[in-house]
């Protein structure tokens, strides 16, 4: 008996490898042929980047962007590849022109950007700007300059600090961040009370971002209403105060790297703002001291923008590869096809969508057998607050307002998203679905010597598995490393096709694929949290602590 014991151990040691969550290598090797040797991510990302963005939705680059991909994706052989209509969603936005000048005391080129949904300046604009900071008390910024406006250049906000750069802008996960990543948070007496009408938001950099990365969606919404509703009456007030021209320092950056605010909206009930741009902060600090010693500094700007209504309506792409066996049942990936103002958008959110065609891609050149439908869908309106993933969610899946369910809710194993910039995957986050973990962990196996190991019980927010998740669908998006995201890319002017590392994206193809091929081909979909319930019925009052 004695010498039946090893052989015993190895068997089931091996009966456990092979359960129905292990991963297929044979799989799982071709799919890395494709991904890392005959890659053509960087091809997807050339179209979407270089030849089509920006991508503003309801814009023509988006909308074009929007078509190539169907195109291309009929030319893998996908089915049922469509532009499928959501909405209202408002205005599109694009601008064909931008300089910006200092005359005097001495000429300058100055670097900047317009802001999203706002007008033109109808021609130059030249003179002397006055500094009239925006408050957020925008009662008492009316109070203070009502009548004071009439024909100004203003200067919006104080001179911003520009700090020398102490660590390195690009920067990957390093092995102890990642493992206190897979650590769950700390629990806290201090959690915030997401039901409490008079709940004020912190300003905290840290307890902010605890606030967001946790907060529900419908809290969020009723926070980007509100900040919203301030916007509108300050933008009011400057229009009808005649301003000709608002100029914003960029909200972080320097070295010529442009993170322009929000004035404007997509929303063709909203006020319009006056022209505005925004300007990198050194030049931006150049102009508000001249001005604050009263040298009198003279500056011209010129934009040309336009606001595009044919169809107040907006557009998601979507496309499938049908499944053998129970096609009925789906798997899903997706990212936002759409940009914003500054930028090409290469890293937000190019890559994501390159990526996730690529794997389309993959499957059809491996022929690899899927039981489960994959659907890929492409998202717009995402900068605006996740609209076109929301609007899809609620079509297909449910009202999260009143967790009224629709039948293909039982039919979605998993939604998978890639968002975070260009950086390599490292792991992923569990959204505090603890029931996948020992799941996704087998998955991860054999990528560990690619750099992804790590499993979240966290949450993470701001794009579009968020509105899955709110219904109580496996919604899931990848850790990614940072590189430059929020350092040089991220909604700014430098958001190009040359800040994207190929390898990565290629790594990142790889994993999802393997990720989507054997979700489609689990024996059954993936466990899911309970269903949650609707939103508590209270004012949408969320406002922001004062400092």
């Amino acid at each position: 008996m004695k010498h039946l014991m090893p052989f015993l151990i190895l068997t089931l040691c091996w009966g456990g490898l092979l359960s129905k969550d292990s991963s297929d290598l044979n799989a799982i090797y071709l799919i890395k042929q494709q991904a890392l040797k005959k890659s053509e991510v960087m091809d997807h990302l050339f179209q979407l980047v270089e030849v089509h963005g920006p991508r503003l939705t309801g814009s023509p680059g988006f909308r074009r962007a929007a078509e190539w991909a169907v195109k291309r994706l009929q030319e893998w052989g996908m089915d049922n590849t469509r532009l499928e209509k959501w909405g209202p969603y408002g205005h599109g936005w694009s601008y064909s022109r931008f300089s910006a000048h200092l005359i005097s005391p001495q000429y300058e080129a100055l670097i900047g950007v317009p802001l999203g949904w706002t007008p033109g300046t109808s021609g130059p604009v030249r003179g002397t700007p006055l500094i009239a900071p925006l408050e957020k008390d925008v009662q008492a910024f009316i109070s203070k300059y009502k009548g004071r406006l009439k024909g100004m250049i203003i200067l919006a906000a104080k001179v911003q600090s520009v700090k020398v750069a102490e660590t390195a802008y690009f920067r990957r996960w390093t092995k102890d961040e990642l493992g206190k990543l897979a650590t769950a948070e700390q629990a806290s007496p201090d959690q915030f009370d997401y039901s409490n009408p008079n709940l004020k938001i912190p300003t905290s950099p840290d307890k902010r971002r605890a606030y967001f990365e946790n907060a529900p969606s419908w809290a969020i919404d009723r926070y980007r209403a509100q900040r919203q509703k301030r916007q509108n009456q300050l933008n009011q007030f400057l229009t009808e105060e005649g301003v000709a021209l608002v100029i914003h320092p960029a909200t972080r950056g320097s070295g010529g790297t442009v993170f322009p605010p929000r004035m404007g909206s997509h929303n063709p009930e909203d006020p319009l703002p006056p022209p505005a741009i925004a300007l990198t902060p050194e030049h931006y600090n150049r102009i508000f001291r001249l001005v604050d010693r009263n040298l009198k500094p003279e500056i011209e700007v010129t934009t040309t923008t336009r606001f595009w209504s044919d169809d107040l309506n907006s557009i998601n792409v979507v496309a499938e590869l049908a499944g053998t066996h129970s096609p009925e049942e789906v798997v899903m990936i997706g990212a936002h096809l759409d940009s914003v103002a500054p930028g090409l958008g290469a890293t937000d959110n190019a890559a994501g969508s390159a990526v996730m065609m690529e794997v389309m891609r993959i499957f059809k050149a491996t022929g690899l057998s899927l039981d489960r439908t994959v659907r890929i869908v492409l998202w717009g309106g995402e900068e605006q607050g996740l609209l076109g993933s929301e609007a899809y969610v609620n079509k297909h899946f449910a009202d999260k307002e009143t967790m009224e369910l629709r039948p293909e809710h039982q039919k979605l194993s998993a939604y998978y998203n890639l968002d975070n910039g260009g950086g390599r995957i490292r792991g992923i986050y569990l959204q505090e679905n603890e029931m996948v973990r020992p799941i996704f962990e087998s998955w991860l196996k054999p990528f560990e010597d690619m750099g992804a190991a790590t499993v979240s019980i966290r949450n993470t927010g701001f794009t579009d598995h968020v509105p899955f998740d709110a219904v109580g669908l496996p919604g899931f998006q990848f850790i990614q490393d940072p590189l430059e995201y929020s350092t040089r890319t991220h909604h700014s002017n430098m958001d190009t096709y040359d800040r994207i590392q190929p390898g990565d994206l290629m790594q990142a193809s790889a994993i999802i694929a393997s990720f989507v091929y054997h979700t489609a081909n689990r024996t059954k979909l993936l466990p899911r949290k309970p269903l949650p319930a609707p939103p508590p019925s209270i004012p949408g009052n969320l406002q922001e602590e004062k400092n």
